[in-house]
């Protein structure tokens, strides 16, 4: 699974060890201490904040439940980091399961006329291009293994009108325009793998708040808006899932809500 150094990914990952997965992993931060993120709208500047989380502490955890654990550096900016990353855990592992697309770039939130255009590309190149880089790197390998699942962990940003301008409570086009891309990538696995077994899912987190989130503040302005806080293991419940249940199928060509899925599902395995 990809991003998996906090938040959303790293919960995830911990529910996948409870359910007895090896878990091979991607993120940016390597060594604890050394993470940061860049502020939430481009009003603020060059402004980065401090955040915990990084592949080692991530490693360390999931070990502890007993499964096998594979850290791997991985920069959505960089397509052959991208590629090399899931080479790396093929070569060492033969097989991915089940993919989890959490990792996302955080291009900072910009008004419409104050967008730059080269942040714009980058933010569609990372969250998007080089997502679908990284599922044609993987498909192959789940094709001749006999299967395989892949969700994509997407946002309502992509269907839904921000609720009000960036900075107040509501998200940029930058942001919102490459994660509605990123929402297709699911409809297309679908549309050419499902009868070699692949099935592919679109899961909305909610609205979390994560590490990198609380850093980079202005999450009151969005519950403000009416956007109530989900839990962060619910896509990590979902997941795993919809990786093995044969009714998963009704979700196809839909958005999993996973709060409302993963409460349907019972209370989460104890840690």
């Amino acid at each position: 699974m990809t991003g998996a150094s906090r938040g959303i990914g790293r919960e995830t990952a911990l529910v996948l060890a409870r359910e007895g997965y090896d878990v091979a992993f991607t993120a940016r931060t390597e060594v604890e201490g050394t993470g940061t993120v860049p502020a939430r709208t481009a009003a603020e500047g060059p402004l980065v904040h401090a955040v915990p989380g990084s592949l080692e502490t991530t490693a360390r955890e999931l070990s502890s439940y007993g499964v096998r654990a594979l850290p791997v550096r991985m920069d959505l900016h960089d397509l052959g980091s991208v590629r090399a990353a899931a080479a790396t855990v093929l070569a060492e592992w033969d097989r991915v399961d089940l993919l989890v697309l959490n990792a996302i770039s955080h291009v900072p939130h910009a008004r419409l006329l104050d967008l730059d255009l080269d942040a714009l590309s980058r933010s569609l190149e990372a969250n998007h291009v080089h997502q679908v880089a990284l599922v044609q790197t993987v498909l192959p390998a789940m094709v001749a293994a006999g299967g395989g699942t892949v969700v994509a962990v997407c946002s309502a940003s992509a269907a839904t009108d921000p609720p009000a301008p960036p900075g107040e409570g509501g998200w940029g086009l930058g942001y919102s325009s490459a994660k509605a891309a990123f929402g297709r990538i699911a409809g297309a696995v679908n549309a050419e793998y499902r009868a070699a077994g692949v099935r592919a899912f679109n899961v909305d987190p909610g609205f979390v708040v994560t590490e990198s989130g609380a850093a980079r503040g202005g999450t009151a302005a969005i519950a403000d808006r009416g956007f109530d806080s989900s839990p962060a293991d619910a896509v990590g419940r979902c997941a795993a899932w919809l990786a093995t249940s044969p009714d998963a199928d009704r979700f196809l060509g839909k958005v999993v809500w996973a709060p409302r899925l993963a409460e349907s599902l019972g209370p989460p395995a104890a840690l």
